[in-house]
């Protein structure tokens, strides 16, 4: 849909919502929660568990701040994943052990007997996550671009108004941001 086009239209839902339109809301509801989900989804690097809460909660504060969304500064699918990446960051900064001067933080040894439902596999999840919220917001909007919304290189500079060569290594320095930021986690962990 065309930049004007889509202004035009969610500058319209918005009138509708505020005016207290419930179809308006449903409709936005039902045409931006597949997408919103499976950002969440990937931000969580799929646990589901934090991922339906995100969601949840990112919905709530959606309808809260409604008369904050502007169109003319992005789309209401930007907005509701700002929303979200905003509360997965500081979800998992709540979840960071805080020192103690009587010994070991609860949250350390919770950390360190994971539950029998996640294992292994939650801790490397959980570390997934944290790496993503600790990326530039440029290289994980790169990354969600080339892995969750499986755009090509030429799609991505396309939309980006850049060279597919520039794409390219943005792409290797995000790689290698995770990478690093993941070892850290790691290696601390």
């Amino acid at each position: 849909m065309p930049e004007g086009d889509r202004v035009w239209r969610e500058r319209g839902l918005r009138s509708a919502v505020l005016a207290g339109d419930e179809q308006a809301w449903r409709a936005w509801y039902e045409e931006s929660f597949a997408g919103l989900d499976a950002f969440v989804r990937w931000r969580c690097a799929g646990r589901r568990d934090w991922a339906d809460d995100i969601v949840q909660e990112t919905w709530m504060v959606a309808v809260r701040r409604i008369r904050s969304f502007d169109p003319e500064r992005g789309s209401f699918a930007d907005w509701l994943r700002g929303i979200a990446a905003n509360l997965l960051r500081n979800q998992l900064r709540k979840r960071r052990p805080t020192p103690s001067l009587n010994g070991v933080p609860k949250e350390i040894a919770s950390l360190s007997s994971p539950s029998t439902n996640e294992g292994h596999s939650g801790d490397r999840s959980e570390q997934i996550a944290v790496a993503l919220s600790r990326l530039p917001e440029r290289y994980e909007a790169a990354l969600r671009a080339k892995y969750l919304d499986q755009q090509s290189v030429a799609q991505m500079a396309e939309a980006w108004q850049e060279t597919p060569k520039a794409i390219e290594s943005l792409l290797s320095r995000a790689r290698e941001a995770f990478r690093d930021e993941y070892r850290r986690l790691e290696k601390d962990g």
